[in-house]
């Protein structure tokens, strides 16, 4: 299926690895003007090479190394490379899981301008102008602990909840009529650095084994396996597809059917 995005121009947060990676590599596979973004210059180069070995005739792929979750970051990706972007997916690491006991207001104001107030400075850089050319998709990448919270990452449970709130205002205004969809990717467990490290911090936590932990995150997924940064990034080109155009406002859960509700 094409989806109609070639020669549209993409900004791709947090993209030198992971989640963000498998989205800037499925957008480059569709067409799309790539620009990633990420903090440390040389991972993020290795992904533009791997991007560009790959991509079609014509195709953009540029990166700038920034750290997006500052204003400075911001306006450096910005004014480096212009505002008329077609596509902005959203995506900055997660706090860091503990004890909400220990968290003062310096680690919540962390979590909210990675997680929260980023996001939205980024789509109110973009949107007037997206609006204008009558086309434009954001997606936000978020996490699976919007829909099924997790105790010990309280941090993110917050920040990204409060994300989640203002998108469901935001998309369902006036800029549905003008072919701007807003949607959030709420990833579960995914075969990302994140993952391990996590993993790493819960088994040092409980003095158990990596493996044991792992086995146990596992047995709650129902597909019997993590998933993979490149169907993560596949489903992210679909929503910022010709054919996803009404599709808005919408929180996505890509768990394996780890999530046990129905809603």
């Amino acid at each position: 299926m094409d989806f109609g995005i070639a020669g549209k121009r993409a900004l791709v947060c947090g993209s030198s690895r992971g989640l963000g990676f498998g989205c800037a590599q499925a957008l480059v596979a569709e067409g799309a003007h790539v620009t990633l973004v990420a903090r440390t210059p040389e991972p993020l180069q290795a992904a533009v090479e791997r991007l560009r070995a790959t991509a079609g005739e014509g195709i953009q792929v540029q990166a700038v190394a920034a750290d997006i979750v500052t204003e400075a970051g911001r306006d450096a990706v910005l004014q480096r490379t212009g505002a008329d972007y077609d596509i902005l997916v959203t995506n900055a690491g997660g706090p860091p899981p503990g004890d909400f006991r220990d968290w003062g207001t310096a680690e919540w104001q962390a979590a909210l301008n990675a997680n929260m107030l980023t996001p939205i400075a980024l789509i109110k850089a973009l949107v007037d102008g997206m609006a204008a050319r009558r086309f434009g998709r954001i997606v936000n990448i978020t996490s699976v602990a919007v829909k099924a919270p997790l105790a010990q990452l309280g941090l993110s449970n917050g920040a990204r909840s409060g994300l989640t709130g203002f998108i469901a205002g935001l998309a369902r205004g006036e800029l549905a009529a003008q072919g701007v969809t807003i949607n959030n990717l709420l990833p579960g467990f995914f075969a990302t650095d994140r993952l391990r490290a996590t993993f790493e911090a819960e088994a040092a936590k409980r003095q158990v084994d990596v493996q044991a932990v792992k086995r146990a995150r596992l047995d709650g997924i129902p597909a019997g396996r993590f998933g993979t940064a490149e169907e993560f990034g596949q489903l992210c080109a679909f929503l910022c597809s010709q054919q996803a155009a009404y599709l808005t406002g919408q929180n996505i859960l890509l768990d394996g059917g780890a999530y046990p509700g129905t809603f």
